[in-house]
């Protein structure tokens, strides 16, 4: 096997590759990391001591590739297949890529926040704040969700792009921390035809054995 993914199946950024991986049928080796087991956690640190997941490695190419949107395009590049993930117009691949990193950033990231909160120790390390500013951004990145999506199937229009890889995991964990299908009916269809998606849907069930780790409000 050529590609090893270092990654865990609950992990949105994960998630968020894997959708790569299975639109075009992607041949790799996964490697999950566990952070609760002392041996799969100082394995992946001695490879990344960054210590974020999801890390690609193509031993055929002697390629190290860290971070979602990095892979996706390694990917893109290298192991091409019927969905392609950037555009092949510079102009419109930098429109995606903003929406990409929107979905990452505004969407993903401030959701990350509001579940980080959840599990840290009740002793005075809690971040209200914080979390009061994520939710904030959040609902604000939802509003101009609603209103990019009234009219487009996908985040680029009629092409799935890396934006969509981006979108699912990220609007999907959103609606666990903020439901939106009243507040933001676009946002929610859009969410419902990512998870249709055979891609994003067998992501979702890969991470159902794990879904008790999420910790609820």
């Amino acid at each position: 096997m050529t590609l090893k993914l270092y990654y865990h199946p609950l992990s949105s950024f994960c998630q968020k590759t894997l959708v790569a991986l299975y639109e075009n049928d992607t041949a790799f080796e996964p490697v999950l990391v566990d952070f609760a087991d002392t041996a799969s956690r100082e394995a992946f640190l001695e490879l990344w001591p960054i210590g974020r997941f999801p890390v690609l490695v193509d031993d055929g190419r002697d390629q190290f590739v860290p971070e979602s949107s990095i892979i996706i395009e390694y990917l893109d590049q290298h192991y091409p297949g019927k969905t392609k993930f950037i555009p092949a117009d510079a102009d419109v691949a930098r429109q995606m890529r903003m929406r990409d990193r929107f979905f990452d950033l505004y969407v993903n990231v401030q959701m990350q926040k509001v579940v980080t909160d959840r599990i840290r120790p009740p002793d005075g390390n809690k971040d209200p704040y914080g979390v009061e500013q994520a939710r904030g951004t959040l609902k604000v990145a939802l509003d101009l969700v609603d209103e990019a999506m009234s009219k487009k199937t996908w985040a680029m229009g009629d092409d799935f792009t890396m934006a969509d890889c981006a979108a699912a995991p990220a609007l999907s964990y959103a609606n666990q921390v903020r439901p939106f299908a009243e507040s933001h009916p676009n946002a929610f269809a859009y969410l419902g035809r990512l998870s249709k998606r055979p891609s994003f849907a067998r992501a979702l069930k890969e991470a159902e054995p794990y879904w008790a780790n999420f910790p609820k409000a």
